[in-house]
């Protein structure tokens, strides 16, 4: 059976070999940081052929429990914001709320995040706190903070870390905030999903420092940007591509959907575009960001599949219905919101359907635009 040094040189090895992991000093960091320690609660693994999706504990006196911390996979830790593997026994059926993210994202976004020796991070999401103690391997404990919205995910974060060795700057707050008390970062990177860049990260960030963040909807299609501050408060960047996915800020979670409208009573034509374009995770980007509070659930009434739009926020929606073919689509609402997708689907492509790699971002005090290249 391979030690725990052989598990991280086998996984750095792997991380080498995909590209992920690109110059020493983070592939030092990844020899030398102890994954499981981060998981001495266990974590969960999805029950095999359950829908909806159910999930069981895998604990430290499992099989395999060792080789599986050392895997290049997602390790959930938390399901439905308060329930770890020790508290059950047999299967649940609850969303995550908090994990141990996949060992080539982690490394991948700190090598995309451009560090330097002496540079002063804040990272939002301490999670389990490995990428936090990567990061304070490479920099040091002094150079970093790390905000985390949950306290029981923050001090069982903070325990590993010291088993570690490790003891940098732990925050329970709105990360979505930032740190202000420790700011100006050089770099601030980001372990959830969000609907827009903060000011506030903006604000704590240095002219010339990078933000390194996902941006998603909620339609949970997402990208990886990285966003370099100017002088005049703002920001500017590119997406990274590779669909990142991380969860979304809890703040930012989209609210119940509650009672359907009447989905007979709206306006009704033919539509241009069927829901089929949504299965797409760029073409679904881009209705993202046409519509960007829209969630998308599926109806079956009347004998036949519905797609549904709903904004719950603006009391807007869309109803598409295939019939011999065709696909018709009922607006109902302040908004028509399928023709706000189907018109930012239809430039895109005649623009030549450019992928996310190209699409640059940029964030003011007053907004947030997201653009492609004209062909």
């Amino acid at each position: 059976m391979a030690t725990d040094a052989e598990l991280r040189r086998r996984l750095a090895d792997d991380l080498t070999a995909g590209g992920h992991l690109r110059t020493e000093p983070w592939r030092r960091a990844v020899e030398s940081v102890p994954r499981q320690e981060f998981l001495r609660g266990g974590f969960f693994e999805v029950v095999p052929d359950s829908a909806p999706t159910a999930w069981r504990p895998v604990l430290p006196d499992t099989d395999g429990w060792l080789e599986r911390c050392h895997a290049d996979e997602s390790l959930v830790t938390q399901i439905a914001g308060a329930i770890v593997p020790g508290d059950i026994r047999g299967e649940i059926m609850r969303a995550p709320t908090s994990s141990s993210t996949m060992p080539n994202l982690v490394v991948r976004m700190h090598e995309e995040l451009q560090v330097e020796d002496g540079q002063r991070v804040l990272e939002v999401g301490t999670g389990t706190g490995y990428s936090t103690a990567l990061l304070c391997h490479r920099l040091g404990d002094d150079l970093v903070t790390s905000v985390e919205v949950d306290p029981e995910v923050s001090l069982r974060a903070r325990n590993a870390l010291g088993s570690c060795g490790h003891r940098p700057n732990l925050v329970v707050g709105d990360g979505l905030l930032g740190h202000k008390d420790g700011a100006p970062y050089d770099r601030v990177t980001v372990t959830c999903g969000v609907l827009a860049v903060p000011q506030e990260w903006i604000e704590q960030t240095r002219p010339g420092g990078i933000i390194l963040a996902t941006l998603c909807g909620w339609q949970y299609s997402s990208e990886l940007a990285r966003l370099t501050v100017h002088e005049d408060g703002t920001a500017a960047g590119r997406f990274l591509g590779g669909q990142i996915s991380f969860m979304l800020a809890r703040p930012q979670l989209p609210p119940p959907i509650g009672m359907l409208p009447d989905l007979d009573d709206g306006e009704e034509r033919p539509a241009v575009c069927g829901p089929e374009v949504l299965d797409d995770w760029t073409t679904r980007f881009v209705a993202q960001l046409a519509a960007p509070h829209a969630q998308r659930i599926t109806l079956a009434r009347a004998g036949r599949t519905e797609t549904v739009l709903i904004d719950v926020q603006a009391g807007a929606w869309a109803c598409l219905v295939e019939d011999r073919g065709r696909w018709t689509v009922r607006q109902g609402g302040p908004a028509r919101i399928w023709d706000t997708v189907e018109e930012r689907i239809t430039r895109w492509r005649s623009d030549d359907a450019p992928p996310l790699s190209r699409f640059e971002i940029t964030v003011t005090p007053d907004r947030q635009t997201v653009t492609w290249p004209s062909p």
